[in-house]
């Protein structure tokens, strides 16, 4: 029996993926998520009941948080994993104090120097909200979302934050495969890729013993 011996070689490879590994968002990235804060103004006020879903924005309901009033008051969230974050969306108290939260900063990164209140400033809330409002800026990555309120004697007091990222687009790989001995008469070589990416098919060019493959990311 006669074998074809057959060689290949990878022309041209292209993709289109770059920069860091983010994950795919789905929703509201803060909800119940893991949220601390710099201190306890009030039993009532634990910084977990920012993340619970509740828009309520009376105090005395027990779905906001506040901190004593100090220098420099924080909360933040850990996203469990890094986004590329877009929007925030905060719900402040409606019954009093609402101009506590003038001067907040939104801070996102993956660093907890300073308690993750040195990560990338992404916006200024200039203007106290009445009631819900979302902050859109360009994206910025990151696992850790703070607000950051800044000066002496202050207190700051959340009622929800919620946070989005962008979607993740579909990302595509060509692969370009010349087949230098292949003969279109006889079988030629399956190439098995192994990998997360769902595989789109293949196509053969018999004129150029060509092949090409597309890659993509769901």
């Amino acid at each position: 029996m006669s074998y074809i011996r057959m060689a290949m070689r990878v022309v041209l490879f292209l993709t289109l993926l770059t920069g860091m590994c983010v994950a795919d968002s789905k929703g509201n990235l803060a909800l119940n998520g893991m949220a601390v804060q710099s201190s306890l103004g009030h039993p009532q006020g634990d910084a977990q009941h920012a993340v619970d879903g509740n828009r309520d924005s009376d105090y005395k309901k027990g779905s906001c948080t506040i901190t004593k009033t100090e220098f420099n008051p924080w909360w933040r969230v850990d996203l469990g994993n890094v986004y590329s974050v877009s929007n925030v969306t905060i719900t402040n108290r409606g019954d009093c104090c609402k101009d506590r939260l003038r001067g907040a900063q939104i801070r996102i990164g993956n660093k907890l120097d300073n308690n993750g209140n040195n990560n990338e400033l992404a916006a200024t809330i200039l203007t106290a909200p009445n009631g819900t409002q979302t902050f859109s800026f360009e994206s910025v990555n990151g696992r850790y979302v703070n607000i950051f309120l800044p000066g002496n004697n202050e207190t700051l007091s959340l009622c929800e934050v919620e946070v989005f990222a962008v979607k993740r687009k579909k990302l595509l790989f060509i692969i370009l495969l010349y087949r230098e001995s292949c003969s279109w008469s006889h079988s030629c070589p399956v190439f098995h890729i192994s990998s997360s990416r769902s595989s789109k098919g293949c196509r053969w060019q018999q004129e150029f013993k060509l092949q090409w493959c597309v890659m993509q990311y769901d």
